[in-house]
């Protein structure tokens, strides 16, 4: 059994009574709606109460969710390239993710609130799977292309959707390479490369590593510098 109320302040959260759920569950997504899920025996009216006493802290949890970096809304102003690929919406009466050639095509329905928490992952799955094809065609052909060039010897390349990290090389020299490398300019993706490549040699990153990836790069201070401007994680 759902209910959706107004709190003044905080706007319409949606409260679910479920069976065999034995305590209030508060939460604020990612998009800042609220949600409160309670046990049956609990009223609606118990349920707004608890809502109003926990005001503050619904207040706190949505700045919180506002200020992380990278939480992008896709919206059909939404500016989203890959190395292949870019995001475009199409208003429509349904809602499905078709990618050609060149697009993301997103057709939604007309009716659509686009701070929908479904629609949202819904978008980002698709994203997701695209960089992920993208990078699986890409990425090793390229390390291999560099890695020749240079002189650089390593094990296998894979490709993951990680959070925080562009790359890493392991002990045995086997180099991961995050999928959202295909997001960003040729130049910075064959940096985050050549950086896992030199780590084949210099397995930490003191004076030595430096001034490999340096020779190998052309300007690893720059390049570096100018990387911290993207994240990997924009969802």
């Amino acid at each position: 059994m759902t209910n959706n109320i107004y709190i003044e302040g905080i706007g319409k959260v949606k409260i679910t009574k479920k069976k065999g759920v034995k305590r209030i569950t508060l939460s604020v997504s990612e998009t800042g709606n609220v949600r409160i899920t309670i046990p049956y025996p609990v009223s609606f009216k118990d349920a707004e109460q608890f809502i109003n006493e926990k005001k503050d802290w619904i207040i706190r949890s949505r700045k919180k969710m506002k200020s992380k970096k990278r939480n992008t809304l896709f919206t059909p102003q939404t500016v989203f390239n890959t190395k292949k690929h870019r995001l475009l919406f199409i208003p429509g009466n349904k809602t499905y993710i078709i990618v050609t050639d060149s697009y993301i095509k997103v057709y939604y329905d007309k009716s659509i609130k686009f701070e929908d928490e479904k629609f949202q992952n819904y978008i980002r799955t698709g994203i997701t799977e695209t960089l992920r094809s993208e990078a699986r065609e890409y990425l090793p052909e390229r390390t291999k292309y560099l890695a020749e060039i240079h002189n650089f010897n390593y094990g296998k390349v894979t490709v993951r959707n990680a959070k925080t990290r562009w790359g890493s090389c392991s002990g045995k020299n086997n180099i991961s390479l995050n999928i959202h490398l295909m997001r960003l300019p040729e130049h910075l993706s064959d940096y985050v490369i050549l950086h896992e490549l030199c780590h084949t040699i210099e397995k930490n990153h003191g004076k030595n590593f430096w001034m490999l990836l340096d020779k190998v790069s052309g300007n690893a201070k720059k390049l570096d510098s100018e990387l911290k401007k993207f994240s990997p994680n924009i969802f």
